[in-house]
């Protein structure tokens, strides 16, 4: 029963906090985000410490805090989370330990267990996959300083402290487990002098492994000897080390210290953000941007240098022999705009690639503005699948407004597809990735609550929206040609090498992920080694360079292929910048080979799982970004010169 209305919980939760987060942003004041304005605390005033998922680098499988025997509250309780939580895995829940406001206590008992065989396996397996604890502290992460001397004794922080390490005595070659079971707390606190209340803009943690001893029998009562603050004895170091194996008792203990910090609540977030060097990270970026804007530049001019004088040429044949024994792109005017192979499916694809453009545009306009920032846990995620959902209207649109072009006439049956096709495919990889992650027990499984949730969303809004479109783009009058297209179509002529499709389509695809590979290490970093990202700003500005050049290639190219006199334009703009996604993949399989400790097939599968949406996802984006271009060039240069 507990677990059932557990599951409804999470289920209303997952339902009703998408819709708030639009109200939220709506109701929010002008300068704090939604749900994050600050909290004062007075002097003694109870903090409530909640624990999260544990986490690994190797498994890259999240689990619940209580899914090892830690100590546990009188009753567990569940944080609601949004729709973005519950699909990144967190599983938020109250915590036993007790804090409050400036008031440091040391050496306190949490609680005694001893283990059986069951819990020390539990707890070798978390260990042996380098498993962290998170721990939430007024919305701030707990994080593990560490001092790095090779940079002028700088610190840098780590998320979440390692469940334990494994380790010989001195003299032994036997590799033992231990657990770290004494947790030394710093709260870092600004004061306001005038109030005397504080906020909190710190949550540290130093861990350690003490095997803890005490007189005669335990009972609650029981004094430590090797950590008491009677006696000023506290625990400092980890020399004697609790080993984790069957029947072994384990107490787990922990002091709280509270530090009074220059740092302000509104800059909280910098040390959390500033966990790399950023400069390689901002000297990569400039560098790659100024690459891809020379390359840019110098397509542009030579582009537009040619076309002026093709255009100004074959404007100034005169006669009809002239005009014969010209050759290029001229030639092939009466089938440039001839319906393609398969012309719904690539309606299907555009329309899709304009609701991913829509949706991609939106979220990084509010990641700009802060509204997605890390502090709003969740909130990327829920934006992202909200915007995807409502931005279903243009899909519908798109692909009724070309399908129209191309004569067709059953924009109902197309609606569909573009509706279902690209969510479809991408719900069946995520369904099946997710019945692998719920067989090994993880919290990372999405609730039968939350899969309902998300079918509801594509089929009750996203659907219907894609219909709504359709049908006022089906209604709009058809897109006129610029040129009469012939009955019988054309012969292409043997095309050279180089103008060969597939290579053609390979070559394309090179300049488009130039321009975001560097930026995308730095996001595969923060998705798969568990670190923040936060430069939306230059994340938006790639995003504005990768728009240009899979424009700038795909008009090159295009316009090379038309002066072969090779009509066949449509798909091949497609794809052209769309093989970018094929780069993508390959780089995604070099990360994982080279930066990656993931050993175990399950987590191997999610990675490249997970990894082959993202690839699609950016086919279907810069394919279609492609397209466009190549359409818009095509219908330029065509009604600029005199057809007889």
């Amino acid at each position: 029963m507990e677990s059932g209305s557990r599951s409804m919980h999470r289920l209303t939760a997952t339902i009703i906090w998408p819709i708030l987060f639009l109200f939220l942003i709506h109701a929010a004041h002008c300068f704090y985000l939604p749900g994050v304005a600050p909290e004062d605390f007075q002097k003694g005033d109870p903090l409530r410490v909640k624990v999260n998922k544990l986490t690994s680098i190797k498994t890259q499988l999240p689990y619940s805090y209580y899914s090892l025997p830690f100590c546990p509250p009188e009753k567990i309780v569940d944080s609601a989370e949004n729709l973005g939580e519950v699909l990144r895995g967190d599983r938020i829940e109250n915590s036993p330990y007790v804090f409050k406001m400036r008031e440091p206590h040391m050496c306190t008992v949490l609680c005694h267990i001893t283990l059986d065989a069951k819990t020390a396996k539990l707890f070798k397996e978390k260990i042996d996959d380098e498993y962290r604890v998170n721990m939430i502290l007024d919305n701030l992460p707990i994080v593990v300083p560490i001092r790095r001397l090779d940079q002028d004794s700088s610190t840098v922080y780590q998320l979440g402290y390692h469940v334990g390490l494994k380790g010989q005595y001195s003299g032994s070659k036997e590799e033992k487990y231990f657990i770290h079971n004494h947790l030394a707390f710093t709260v870092k606190y600004h004061r306001d002098p005038q109030t005397d209340s504080a906020r909190i803009v710190g949550f540290e943690v130093k861990p350690y492994s003490i095997k803890h001893e005490y007189e005669g029998k335990w009972n609650e009562k029981s004094r430590l000897t090797t950590c008491d603050p009677h006696n000023k004895r506290t625990v400092v170091n980890s020399n004697t080390p609790q080993e984790v194996e069957a029947k072994k008792e384990i107490i787990f203990t922990y002091d709280v210290e509270y530090q009074e910090s220059d740092v302000k609540w509104a800059s909280r977030w910098d040390a959390y953000l500033l966990m790399n060097d950023d400069q390689i990270h901002w000297f990569s970026i400039v560098n790659s941007l100024m690459i891809v804007l020379f390359l840019s530049g110098m397509v542009a001019m030579i582009m537009l240098r040619t076309l002026y004088r093709d255009i100004s040429r074959y404007n100034e044949l005169e006669t009809q022999e002239e005009a014969q024994e010209e050759t290029g792109w001229k030639l092939v005017h009466g089938d440039v705009f001839r319906p393609p192979s398969n012309s719904d499916l690539l309606c299907v694809y555009v329309g899709t690639g304009v609701q991913f453009l829509g949706m991609v545009l939106v979220t990084m306009i509010f990641a700009v503005f802060g509204f997605l920032s890390p502090s709003n846990r969740g909130g990327l995620m829920t934006a992202m699948l909200l915007l995807w959902v409502f931005m279903g209207i243009f899909a519908g649109y798109a692909s009724a407004r070309l399908y129209k072009m191309f004569k067709g006439a059953e924009w109902k049956k197309l609606a569909f597809r573009t509706a279902c096709m690209f969510p479809g495919i991408v719900f069946a990889i995520f369904f099946f990735l997710n019945a692998i992650i719920w067989g090994q027990k993880s919290s990372g499984a999405v609730p039968f609550g939350t899969m309902f949730a998300l079918v509801l969303m594509w089929f009750g809004i996203s659907v219907p929206l894609v219909f709504v479109g359709g049908y006022v783009g089906f209604k709009k009058p058809a897109i006129e040609d610029p040129v009469k297209t012939n009955k019988i179509p054309r012969q292409i002529p043997e095309q050279a090498w180089y103008m060969n499709p597939t290579f053609s389509i390979l070559i394309g695809g090179i300049l488009p992920f130039g321009a975001v590979f560097i930026e995308l290490f730095f996001i595969l970093t923060s998705i798969w080694l568990n670190q923040f990202y936060y430069i939306f700003g230059f994340l938006f500005l790639v995003f504005i360079i990768l728009l240009i050049t899979c424009a700038e290639i795909t008009i090159v190219l295009c316009y090379f292929q038309l002066c072969s006199e090779d009509y066949l334009w449509w798909w091949r703009s497609y794809l052209t910048s769309g093989s970018s996604a094929l780069y993508l993949f390959l780089y995604a399989t070099f990360y994982f080979f080279t930066k990656l400790e993931i050993t175990k097939l399950v987590s191997g599968l999610l990675y490249f799982g997970y990894m082959l949406i993202a690839s699609y996802a950016f086919f279907v984006l810069t394919g279609t970004i492609g397209f466009y271009a190549c359409f818009w060039f095509t219908r330029l240069i065509y009604s600029s010169v005199k057809i007889d």
